[in-house]
């Protein structure tokens, strides 16, 4: 069974390993993924077409699912795939009284050469390892998990997401849920992972122009954000915000509505009195801005302190910054080097920056928003407006990881998927 220190490796800090190895907790045998039972559905649905009401509702699923059941008697039960559908739990489940559910969230892409991929899944496989640790839900091993999604693109891609959709994408959610009947407040002695495979907007088409270069879409979406420091908070220090579970979220909704009533897209989630920014909504924040040097950095908040998530595309642009976009990269980039800063800052930095005009540019990521610009900020009843090019370096971290992860571009984070023939 994997340890603490096995899930540190390149992607989550030692703050949560650390914060893991202190817990006690059932350490029995994984599923595996060898042992899987599939019961193919006897009403195969029709794949909706792209534009529908449905998929712009995210509320289209596959044909099947993954379920693995567990109890502290006898561990974790073989895993099945099963017809989509209800899942039937009595209402003392442990689920729905203490918030007992981690999530993740994925999404696998039809490239633009037949193949279908995964983008560096053994990340999110580890996060969830330890979301769920961090609740007292058992232990499993990442890899079979990894084994499980693997498989149902495996099955689902063919029709889901057939070859005349390259360049699209489904979104996957593995989740781990208490199930155990009793009101007792424990941690739950039943439980049950599940993953579905859902319908996600796909933005249109971009050209493709020579060399697998693309030029943006017009009228590129951005991100309009309310920062306060009046309202809620989202996380904070030694908390939850560092685990991907369900308690996080439900709490963010109201002020979410509210600054949608307002007319704007997200939250910029801040702390303390001194207004540390944390996260844009369910989003990891950047901005890119000048020093007091001149020097052009991109800056985002540290994982030291669980007040945001170590997230999978975070840990793609940080990458991707520091191998293209930084002075002495073997890479050939042709626009102004920069440097990556991951350390706290403060709303009044960007206040600043703004001011003396060395805010050059800010975007938030996430496997559903992928990288959308901000062109606003609400603070204070103060509009800060952010220019949308007046560096290049977004739309090229945007071309990039768009190239990769729908294989115009080869690259070792694609994690490829053997397709199988339909199970009906």
């Amino acid at each position: 069974m994997s340890s603490p220190e096995h899930l540190s490796n390149d992607f989550l800090p030692p703050s949560v390993t650390q914060l893991l190895a202190s817990q006690q907790r059932w350490t029995g045998p994984s599923f595996a993924t060898s042992r899987l039972k599939i019961s193919p559905t006897s009403h195969p649905a029709l794949v909706p077409a792209p534009d529908s009401q449905e998929v712009l509702r995210s509320s289209v699923c596959t044909d099947h699912m993954a379920v693995v059941r567990w109890n502290q008697t006898s561990g974790w039960a073989d895993p099945e795939f099963v017809p989509y559908g209800a899942i039937p739990m009595m209402p003392t489940a442990s689920v729905f009284h203490y918030s007992t559910a981690c999530f993740e969230g994925m999404k696998v892409y039809r490239g633009h050469d037949g193949q279908v991929r995964l983008f560096r899944p053994q990340y999110n496989c580890a996060r969830m390892l330890a979301s769920a640790l961090r609740i007292g839900l058992p232990e499993f091993e990442p890899v079979e998990l990894l084994g499980l999604i693997r498989e149902l693109c495996a099955i689902e891609c063919p029709k889901w997401l057939p070859k005349e959709r390259a360049g699209e994408c489904l979104y996957i959610r593995p989740t781990l849920i208490g199930t155990d009947a009793s009101l007792g407040f424990q941690v739950p002695r039943e439980t049950m992972l599940f993953i579905v495979i859902s319908f996600w907007p796909n933005p249109k088409p971009e050209r493709l122009l020579g060399k697998g270069e693309r030029e943006p879409a017009p009228q590129e979406k951005t991100l309009r954000l309310f920062a306060s420091q009046e309202g809620t908070v989202r996380a904070w220090p030694g908390g939850t915000g560092s685990a991907k579970i369900s308690a996080n979220y439900g709490p963010s909704l109201l002020a979410h509505g509210e600054a949608k009533s307002k007319g704007f897209d997200q939250v910029l989630w801040l702390f303390g009195p001194e207004g540390y920014v944390t996260e844009a909504g369910s989003s990891n924040f950047f901005v890119i801005w000048r020093n007091r040097e001149g020097k052009l950095q991109l800056v985002t908040a540290p994982l030291t302190e669980h007040t945001i998530l170590a997230g999978v595309t975070r840990k793609s642009i940080l990458d991707l910054a520091r191998e293209r976009l930084t002075g002495g990269s073997s890479y050939q980039w042709d626009g102004e080097s920069l440097e990556v800063v991951e350390t706290k800052f403060t709303i009044s930095d960007i206040v600043e920056a703004a001011e003396q005009e060395k805010l050059v540019a800010s975007f938030a990521v996430g496997t559903a928003c992928f990288l959308v610009s901000v062109s606003r900020i609400e603070f204070q009843g103060r509009g800060i407006d952010i220019p949308k090019n007046a560096v290049p370096h977004v739309s090229a971290l945007r071309r990039w990881m768009t190239n990769i992860t729908t294989g115009v571009e080869s690259s070792s984070w694609g994690d490829v998927v053997q397709e199988k023939d339909a199970i009906l």
